[in-house]
């Protein structure tokens, strides 16, 4: 079948779905419904194979669910704000707006090329005022319900970006863009309080049963809840003390140092008179305040001078030092270093020489034996060296350790948690206004309703590093619309997560006044399959569910959780190139010869690297616009759920998409010769067909049964491989009588409809053309006959003395007589039973027949 062919068939149907409108939604309680989504992409002016390979996955199961009676709801947007667009303002003289509606107009005709069955009624841009005004309110609501706050804050700030970034957006001690090493900065920052749905939220993911386990794992991980101590050390000097949370007091008999951090108030009050200690502090801030930049970096201190007293020895004292690893943000900023049991106090105790006594000992150890050098001990045992603690397990000398604390009224039980707020602040452009006016008089002024939404200029200069919005000559200058005075609009717009964490909420009621309705809520949600990166796995999917809690507390809708069903789709790969001189080359560049891979144009060597994640940055990248233009987006969906398992990574071979054009051609040479037969989806009686027509009708009906039970479990590789088998079947039926041309029709309508969901150009093609009702898109799945899914028959192998000679059909569980008869019977086994008679025939029901002669 021709390339160009297939594209004809695919842009006939999709032309015809958009007349239809075959995919639009509305409220049926009459049906039970199926919210089924994707997470929206960024508009980059280019879908990839990845957009491909996700979006086909939800497509394959809305299609499916709406065949199943389900009244399925799939909608599209845009995350349509961000960064990227003010790059591309600073790169081409463009304005961000411009930039980015430009991007969504190409990218939607990309994804509908694709055949995907999207209700674009419901399109969203993120970047659109009737959008971003819903969740202005919402931020406004959240403040009155004390879930929203401004306070200064130690923040990641990358230098080239010129704004803070995520502890997730610090990659290596770097900006996860610019590649510039980021620094420390205290900045008045807006936060949402998620840190008051900790609990809430660590709990409820035991309830996320249709999650990935690694998801929850990461997620359970993220939240760190910690049980420990909080207690007070007491300088040797003055009456001032440190504060420190520990998850191991059992460990105190171990302490050798405290450690502050950099912005610790103590520690900025005594480098106010030591310029050496301001140095110091100075250089800890040029580190970001993501745990991996601190992990990262060497673990140095610096000597305040001070001391503390042990709480639990008297005559003890445990010097205080500032520390370039301990982060102020977490626990009280400050610890107890025991280095004998944590890596990190092990290696800074070692590079200055303090103590390290060993408190924790293992059980199949001797204490007189046991010693730490350059590796801590962190695993289980018995308390040594810890005075009335001595020989108490771990959990047990915590629990003692807590009550002396608490006796000696110094400490106490207290739980603490990983999760910190969510600062939503960020210093660009092209965001959404945080709502917010500042007045000399009336201080933070929320702007009132009938002014949202707050708009972004549109006449603002890129010609300098920073915020545009800061410059600007009159967009931030404002009366206080409490006294009326001048006053001036907040210039930070909201971090794009913030967008994400209700989109999903927008497309169940897209033309709301109110965001969206209770009684579209109440009717879709929660998401009943989510499907996208697990590089979402903590941000987006953690913000997202204590967006949902926030908007239930604020009255939005009465919901927890907003996504019942996650999967977690894998890369798509493909194999990397380089040139003789080390540059990487894009896979059309090249070519494979008997002698190994060369240059396309001059046949110079190439060196072929890893089959790794597509990536521009190393060309090893296919176009999916060229591949649909090519092969048809048929061939591409097929090929993107053929290969492997979704949540796995999928590699890219020119033989594989070969392979599924050729598929798709087949199906198209059985539309072509397909002719019109009145009622074939109707299940034909079994009584009086031949042999081979019952043969094809099972096959039919088992093809049937196990796709459907494959897209249920999302096994859409074994799906491809049953439609192939189903399609062998009916190429190697040859109808002769009417009824056998029934059966045919049966079988190739019954195939039209289970291959909809992964191909649905060609389907719709060869529905119409056998005289289907309707568009297959409107089918019902295949009605399935019980009787057709049992065998009647099965094969046992035929042994003559221990050894495998021939194979047999015979009749389920059949009789054991009948069954060595029917052995005898083969002329393989007379024949290696060379004239002798069988000393006796061990049967094996349904399995196995052994001749011992």
């Amino acid at each position: 079948m021709a390339k160009n062919t297939l594209t004809g068939i695919e842009q006939k149907w999709q032309k015809i779905w958009d007349e239809k409108r075959s995919f639009s939604a509305s409220i049926d309680t009459s049906k039970p419904k199926y919210y089924v989504l994707e997470m929206l992409p960024y508009p980059s002016g280019r879908i990839h194979m990845g957009h491909v390979r996700n979006y086909t996955l939800g497509d394959v199961v809305a299609r499916y669910k709406r065949a199943k009676g389900f009244n399925v709801l799939h909608p599209m947007g845009w995350d349509a704000f961000g960064l990227p667009a003010e790059n591309a303002a600073l790169e081409r003289g463009l304005h961000p707006a411009g930039w980015t509606y430009d991007n969504i107009e190409m990218m939607r005709g990309q994804l509908k090329s694709m055949g995907l069955s999207y209700d674009w009624d419901r399109e969203v841009a993120t970047c659109a005022p009737d959008y971003f005004q819903h969740e202005q309110k919402m931020f406004l609501e959240f403040l009155k319900a004390g879930l929203a706050y401004r306070k200064e804050s130690w923040v990641n700030w990358d230098p080239v970006e010129n704004t803070v970034l995520a502890n997730e957006q610090v990659v290596d001690g770097c900006g996860w863009r610019s590649g510039a090493p980021v620094e420390r900065r205290q900045l008045s920052q807006w936060f949402l309080k998620i840190s008051a749905y900790a609990d809430e939220l660590l709990d409820a993911i035991e309830t996320l049963d249709r999650w990935p386990d690694r998801v929850r794992i990461m997620q359970h991980n993220w939240i760190g809840r910690s049980e420990g101590a909080h207690l007070s050390f007491h300088l040797t000097s003055g009456a001032e003390k440190i504060d420190v949370f520990t998850t191991r007091p059992d460990t105190l008999h171990g302490a050798s140092f405290i450690a502050l951090s950099p912005n610790h108030p103590l520690a900025t009050k005594w480098a106010e008179d030591n310029a050496e200690m301001a140095a110091f502090i100075s250089e800890c801030n040029a580190l970001g305040t993501s745990e991996a930049a601190i992990e990262q970096a060497e673990k140095r201190g610096f000597h305040t001078g001070n001391s503390v007293k042990h709480p639990l020895i008297d005559g003890h004292e445990l010097p205080v030092y500032i520390a370039n690893f301990v982060l102020m943000d977490y626990g009280t900023g400050a610890i107890f270093g025991c280095p004998a049991h944590d890596q990190r106090d092990l290696d800074f105790a070692n590079k200055y020489d303090l103590p390290v006594l060993p408190v924790v000992c293992p059980d199949d150890a001797q204490q007189q034996d046991f010693s730490i050098t350059d590796t801590a001990y962190s695993g289980p045992g018995r308390l040594i060296n810890s005075a009335e603690w001595d020989g108490l397990s771990i959990e047990a000398g915590k629990k003692a350790a807590i009550k002396v604390l608490s006796d000696l009224g110094i400490g106490e039980s207290k739980i603490t948690y990983r999760l910190r707020d969510w600062g939503v602040s960020r210093q660009r452009y092209w965001g959404c206004p945080i709502p917010i006016i500042y007045c000399d008089d009336c201080g933070t002024v929320p702007v009132p309703d009938d002014q949202l939404p707050v708009e972004l200029p549109e006449d603002v200069s890129f010609d300098q590093p920073g915020n545009p919005l800061e410059r600007h000559p009159s967009w931030k200058f404002v009366d206080c619309p409490s006294c009326g005075k001048a006053a001036r609009r907040e210039t930070d717009t909201f971090d794009t997560f913030f967008e994400s964490s209700w989109y999903f909420l927008r497309y169940i009621d897209p033309t709301s006044d109110r965001g969206f309705s209770p009684e579209a809520a109440a009717y879709w949600m929660p998401v009943d399959q989510y499907i996208g990166g697990v590089e979402h796995a903590v941000l987006h999917l953690l913000y997202s569910r204590f967006f949902t809690r926030a908007l239930s507390a604020t009255g939005y809708l009465k919901l927890d959780e907003p996504f019942a069903g996650l999967m977690t789709q894998g890369m798509v790969c493909h194999q990397s190139f380089k040139d003789a001189e080390g540059n990487w080359l894009f896979p059309n560049e090249v070519a494979k010869t008997a002698d190994g891979w060369v240059k396309a144009d001059d046949n110079s060597p190439v060196q072929a690297g890893r089959v790794e994640k597509m990536s521009k940055s190393k060309r090893n990248v296919v176009d999916p616009e060229h591949i649909i233009q090519a092969y048809g987006a048929d061939t591409a969906r097929l090929f993107m759920m053929s290969d492997s398992p979704p949540e796995r990574d999928l590699e890219w071979t020119e033989s594989g998409v070969e392979g599924a054009h050729r598929f798709i051609s087949k199906i198209a040479r059985y539309a072509e010769q397909a002719g019109k037969i009145d009622n074939f989806t109707a299940i034909p009686a079994k009584d009086g067909l031949s042999d081979d027509a019952l043969t094809l009708l099972k096959a039919t009906h088992r093809s049937v049964h196990q796709i459907g039970i494959d897209i249920e479990r999302f096994a859409f590789n074994r799906c491809v491989a049953q439609l192939h088998m189903l399609t062998n079947a009916i190429s190697d039926f040859k109808p002769q009588s009417e009824d056998d041309h029934k059966i045919y029709a049966h079988a190739l309508g019954a195939l039209a409809v289970v291959l909809s969901p992964f191909s649905p150009h060609i389907s719709e093609e060869l529905w119409q053309n056998l005289g289907g009702e309707g568009l297959v898109a409107d089918a019902s799945w295949p009605a399935i006959e019980d009787s057709l899914l049992v065998d009647d028959e099965v094969t046992v192998a035929v042994q003559v003395n221990g050894k495998m000679r021939a194979k047999i059909a015979l009749p389920i569980d059949c009789d054991k007589d009948k069954a060595e008869a029917a052995a005898l019977s083969l002329a393989e086994v007379a024949k290696h039973l060379d004239g002798r008679t069988p000393k006796r025939v061990i049967v094996v029901p349904n399995r196995i027949i052994n001749v011992v002669g």
